[in-house]
């Protein structure tokens, strides 16, 4: 069994403070899992995986199965879900994922102890065709990745010419987001992470398809839909990804506003070579930690990874070797897909270095969060 690090004399001062100044009973699910994000980091770093329990490298759909318990014998403590798809009616997510069966894992995760997150990559409204199913194909032609339209966050907009149909896409996400609830009728608390990477322009959202105006606007609409739809259970995140100039300032930029965010983060891949990687990550994360700091938020590796574990010591000797060095909340890696994975495998090769990670008293899966 890992020891976890304990608490500080100061911060569990500044959390009985703040219990002091509001009821339990009176703090919304969002405050709640901010509090709780807010003490865990003080013992160390969570580890969260996207899609973990759906499939691996060698399995699909197995009851309770899952590559990062195969490797280490527990549960990530945060489990990334991905929505694109449920503004169209889809079955199944972008990924193929079943929504019946996504609803079914998160409020199992749940359950168990782990805290979710939510991201949401809607189809391009400009160029999609309603009705026309995309699921599991990644051709850019109507997807989140098709900026072949430079107006499309414009057009959505009030008075755009998508506004009205965007405002259905939004109320299909609002009905299967009221659809996460226990059976005795308790919201799942998730962290929802809309409109990432916004600093790339690889999205319809991004910063060449908007300006930093009509990005805020789009967030706020969002946003402003699903709180008055009684969403008292959301714990909005902001992370653009991972740059050589992501300074404050820049982060800054298109941030929606300290009133609208509780969680900051970047996504940080390494497709660059080791040394840069870890450079680039390390003045991120200094960065990021800072502005959390200075604006009362909460700091995370929202998305990261290196696309199949080439390096098999990567998990210790490049990701924590950095990690080490921050307080942030949790990293999340994408998934474990057949033909592309960046969590672990006990199959390969970085699963030694992966249980090497696992057994340091400040990483932290399920069983330590509990």
């Amino acid at each position: 069994m890992k020891k976890l690090l304990t608490i500080t004399v100061a911060s569990i001062a500044v959390i009985a403070c703040t219990a002091q100044k509001q009821p339990e009973s009176e703090k919304t699910q969002a405050q709640q899992l901010f509090e709780r994000l807010d003490t865990l980091r003080q013992k160390g770093i969570m580890f969260g995986h996207q899609d973990d329990p759906f499939y691996g490298l060698t399995w699909d759909y197995q009851p309770d199965s899952s590559d990062v318990r195969n490797v280490c014998g527990d549960w990530p403590a945060v489990m990334g879900f991905e929505l694109g798809g449920i503004e169209m009616g889809d079955e199944k997510n972008l990924d193929s994922v079943p929504f019946t069966k996504m609803r079914e894992e998160i409020i199992k995760h749940y359950q168990r102890g782990g805290i979710i997150t939510i991201s949401w990559h809607p189809r391009n409204p400009v160029t999609t065709i309603e009705g026309g199913g995309l699921a599991g194909q990644k051709f850019p032609k109507g997807t989140a990745w098709d900026v072949s339209d430079t107006t499309v966050v414009k057009n959505i907009l009030e008075g755009g010419t998508k506004y009205e149909l965007f405002q259905t896409w939004m109320q299909r996400l609002s009905e299967f987001l009221a659809s996460l609830k226990t059976d005795d009728g308790q919201k799942v608390p998730i962290i929802f992470r809309p409109w990432h990477e916004n600093t790339g322009s690889w999205f319809w959202w991004g910063e060449k398809l908007c300006s930093a105006e009509e990005y805020k606007a789009l967030w706020n609409m969002l946003q402003d839909k699903l709180n008055a739809d009684g969403f008292d259970n959301l714990l909005w995140a902001y992370s653009p990804g991972m740059a050589l100039d992501l300074t404050a300032e820049k982060y800054l930029e298109r941030y929606p506003g300290d009133d609208r965010i509780s969680l900051v983060g970047i996504d940080g891949y390494q497709w660059v070579s080791r040394a840069d990687f870890m450079t680039q990550l390390d003045a991120n994360l200094t960065m990021l930690t800072k502005f959390a700091e200075d604006h009362g938020k909460i700091a995370a590796l929202t998305e990261c990874g290196l696309k199949n574990l080439t390096e098999p010591d990567w998990w210790t000797t490049a990701l924590m070797a950095v990690l080490d060095k921050h307080q942030i909340s949790y990293f999340l890696v994408w998934r474990n897909a057949s033909h592309e994975w960046f969590g672990p495998s006990p199959s390969k090769p970085d699963a030694p270095y992966f249980k090497e990670m696992y057994a340091k008293e400040n990483t932290l899966f399920l069983n330590e969060i509990k």
